[in-house]
């Protein structure tokens, strides 16, 4: 394995000018939600800093993160695989195969232990001395704990490695586990989702490789750069749910006119992701804005928590109270017909002030005087 280049000397292989190198540079700042005066910084990052060797592990997973990923548009996966980081190893993506793909996890324990950044992909399963999962000849859970060791941090991607996903649900009988109960000893960066958003996991990849150190992470250990807000808080849905507008089945009238879909089951209130601001597909959509409630897949054991298709029980709602639905719709009918029956009052008050004889007359006929 030869010396890892800079990131800028592989920009300039590749015929990218100095213009077009500032240009990406700037374009990375703004993924990532940092301001200009990054942009600077991140350019002498890639000018100085050699390429990082990644090596991405797969277990118990269905390679949707890998799909995922390959797919980001902002930046290019060709941008980060080609010239941000060296991937040394990967099921999916790399060449080689067989004897000759896993004495590449050798010669990176050998000459970059320590430096290297292990991405995970799926989770291991731990019944049967780990036999469930077998990667070269052996339980992936072996081949985890012993690239762990030489890792300076690790990327759990989607929701099978940071939190089991849909192999431990239950009953589990794999005891397929997420990678955290297995190491314990490194910085781990969950990045979770079924699967995470593609400009997501590029730009973790990004940050990492550029700053040198693992994002700020939220309580659950999830970049808060992307998991910082909840679903709900910026789908364009949420005026109808805080004006009590609901669909109430998937093909009715509310429906059709994009109303709110909490009632069926919708996950947004509780889950936090970037889908509502991202967006899927080059930011063309999410699941909410084609129809389709929030499963909540980014949100820990989400599996478990269904029915999908069962509304939560509680929210928060604007009205400063844990309330239903209904409740909300109620509330906001009665509001409505509160200010109705006050404007009309305030009206026949209006007419006397302005008319007091006209008034008394209209009464005293009404009463037969």
């Amino acid at each position: 394995m030869g010396k890892p280049q800079t990131f800028y000397e592989v920009f300039r292989q590749q015929g990218i000018s100095r213009r077009s190198f500032n240009k990406f540079c700037s374009l990375t700042a703004a993924s990532l939600g940092l301001g200009p005066a990054f942009a600077p910084k991140i350019a002498h990052a890639m000018e100085t800093k050699r390429r990082t060797p990644v090596i991405w592990l797969n277990g118990l997973e269905c390679t949707c993160c890998s799909e995922s990923f390959i797919r980001s548009g902002h930046p290019l996966a060709s941008d980060v695989v080609l010239s941000m980081l060296s991937l040394d190893y990967s099921h999916t993506l790399m060449a080689s195969a067989g004897h000759q793909a896993e004495k590449i996890l050798e010669e990176t324990l050998e000459e970059s232990y320590g430096e290297y950044i292990l991405a995970v992909e799926g989770n291991p399963p731990l019944n049967e001395d780990g036999m469930y999962c077998i990667v070269g000849g052996r339980p992936f859970v072996e081949q985890l704990k012993e690239m762990a060791a030489g890792a300076s941090a690790i990327i759990a991607w989607g929701s099978c490695a940071s939190n089991g996903c849909v192999q431990a649900a239950r009953p589990n009988p794999t005891a397929a586990t997420p990678i955290h109960e297995v190491i314990r000893d490194k910085p781990i960066v969950k990045v979770p989702g079924c699967p995470p958003i593609p400009e997501v996991m590029t730009g973790v990849v990004t940050y990492m490789l550029t700053f040198g150190r693992v994002p700020p992470l939220d309580r659950l250990g999830r970049p808060e750069m992307f998991y910082g807000q909840r679903i709900h808080d910026k789908c364009y849905r949420r005026p109808h749910f805080d004006a009590g507008q609901f669909a109430e089945s998937w093909d009715d009238e509310n429906a059709r006119r994009g109303y709110c879909l909490y009632k069926m089951g919708c996950r947004g209130p509780t889950t936090y992701n970037a889908c509502s601001t991202t967006r899927w597909n080059g930011g063309v959509s999410f699941p909410i804005e084609s129809g389709h409630g929030c499963i909540g897949c980014s949100e820990e054991n989400f599996w478990d928590n269904g029915p999908f298709y069962e509304r939560l029980a509680d929210v928060q709602t604007p009205l400063g109270v844990e309330a239903n639905a209904d409740q909300i719709g109620l509330g906001a009918a009665g509001v409505i017909g509160t200010a109705i029956a006050a404007h009309a009052a305030a009206s026949a008050l209006k007419r006397a002030r302005a008319n007091p004889a006209e008034d008394y007359k209209s009464k005293t006929e009404s009463e037969g005087v």
